[in-house]
């Protein structure tokens, strides 16, 4: 393995450590991305003694290329060098109470660190003195359960879980990540132990959801969390969703698979995260608007709407962002079904110019996941959707070109209609303004500043205004 440690970093730890008379070990990702064939720049180095003491001996040697950090509260300290950031920690044993996954920290060896460590592939190490440079110490097979894809725990999966009750999230997000499997008896505690998940911050989870999002086929990690009974505790809506319904022999499809399906479709062409989280909230209120009606069948009226009134609370629950991303999300769940109605008619130029204009720059997100939502299983329907929906981004296009209004704010503002009739602010002033923005968006004016100035004088001799 030593050809794995060609970095001179490794060999200024090393000769750090003998002169400390120190065992010093790279443990962790960095070695399980080693036989993974994945780079990494994120090395974590256990030293059994002071884990600062030795950064900080590192730091010196390195001199100022060298940028350190000490957290004494948590007995870490990080070198970052060039494009490498290593975390250095004494070799610990922990112990944890019931009511939280903080553990109680002594210090410990080698094998004591292996034993805290969550899983086998993560509990690989290699050493760093010189007698022993680049000898791999796997006491629990991790590299076996590499190569056989597995993700299981070094100890008792049940305390594993119950201490650090992230370590189930964890499981499901390398699982998806590697696309390994989680073997029987680690994914059976996982099961036995959700509920533990209530002692972990919502900052966590969403931390490990967010990078289960990230990977190629998020569908399945929700599917594992979903199999485990974690979504249920952690995304109640999203679970809300399972399921197909049947009256009169007519059935609606599982909108939690469509949905999982429109996630994955999405991912194939784009990293954006909160699109992303657009896609898995996009039908959120689908179970709460789901009616049937002899003749339509199962209807879901306003979903969109719905799921947008819905957002704020999920995110405000969740401690996702309450920002302009909560925003964008809700914009997207709002929005989604405007392009499929646009490609199913007769496309006009004004239902062109007001989807532009309330969608504004993320107009091309937007199409993105209307695409996205195309699941049927029926090809020639997949066609004609597709065909229809490149209509309507040409059609988007050719009018904004023309007409310029995509983030558009009517050229007559509040102050010159307050000004050219002597009103104060008044509700007769939003009317007008209001009139003004219809009229250019239903292609009855240009976006002009004369023209609306025109039609402004003519809607207020209708209004009675003077």
């Amino acid at each position: 393995m030593k050809e794995f440690l060609q970095n001179n970093i490794f060999t200024i730890i090393s000769d750090i450590a003998d002169s400390r008379n120190q065992e010093c070990y790279v443990i962790g990702g960095f070695v399980r991305d080693i036989f993974l064939k994945r780079e990494s720049k994120d090395i974590d180095v256990v030293v059994v003694g002071s884990g600062i003491a030795m950064a900080e001996a590192v730091a010196q040697k390195l001199g100022k290329e060298v940028h350190l950090s000490v957290f004494k509260n948590f007995g870490t300290a990080q070198v970052k060098y060039r494009d490498l950031e290593v975390e250095f920690v004494g070799a610990r044993r922990e112990s944890y109470r019931q009511d939280s996954r903080k553990p109680i920290v002594e210090d410990g060896t080698l094998e004591d660190d292996q034993n805290r460590r969550d899983f086998t592939i993560n509990a690989l190490a290699l050493c760093l003195n010189k007698a022993r440079f680049g000898e791999l110490i796997d006491p629990f097979n991790g590299q076996v359960d590499l190569q056989n894809k597995i993700i299981r725990t070094p100890l008792d999966p049940d305390i594993t879980f119950s201490d650090d009750p992230l370590r189930m999230m964890r499981a499901i997000r390398f699982a998806t990540r590697f696309g390994f499997y989680i073997e029987d008896r680690t994914f059976e505690a996982i099961s036995r132990n959700k509920e533990r998940i209530e002692i972990i911050s919502k900052e966590r989870i969403v931390d490990e959801l967010n990078k289960i999002i990230a990977t190629d086929t998020p569908s399945m990690g929700f599917l594992l969390l979903d199999e485990s009974g974690l979504l249920e505790l952690i995304l109640p809506e999203l679970h809300a969703l399972k399921g197909i319904e049947t009256k009169e022999g007519k059935g609606h499809k599982d909108n939690f698979i469509h949905t999982l399906t429109v996630l994955d479709n999405l991912s194939k062409h784009t990293d954006d995260i909160w699109l992303r989280w657009a896609a898995i909230f996009h039908d959120v209120a689908k179970p709460a608007t789901k009616r049937y009606d002899k003749r339509l069948g199962w209807t879901f009226h306003n979903h969109n709407f719905v799921g947008e009134k819905m957002i704020p609370t999920i995110f405000r629950r969740m401690k996702l962002p309450m920002n302009e991303k909560m925003k964008f999300v809700q914009k997207m769940v709002s929005l989604h079904m405007r392009p499929i109605v646009l490609s199913e008619d007769e496309i006009t130029d004004s239902a062109v110019r007001r989807l532009l204009f309330e969608a504004g720059d993320d107009i091309d997100k937007l199409m993105m996941l209307c695409e996205a939502d195309i699941t049927s299983k029926n090809p020639e329907k997949v066609k004609r959707f597709l065909t229809n929906f490149a209509i309507v981004r040409q059609k988007l296009k050719d009018i904004e070109e023309k007409d310029r209004v995509r983030n558009f704010q009517p050229p007559i503002s509040g102050e010159v209609i307050m000004e050219t009739f002597n009103l104060p602010a008044c509700s007769l002033v939003g009317e007008l303004k209001a009139a003004i923005k219809d009229a250019i968006l239903d292609g009855v004016i240009p976006n002009e500043f004369d023209a609306a100035y025109q039609f402004m004088l003519n809607k207020a001799k209708e209004l009675g205004i003077k």
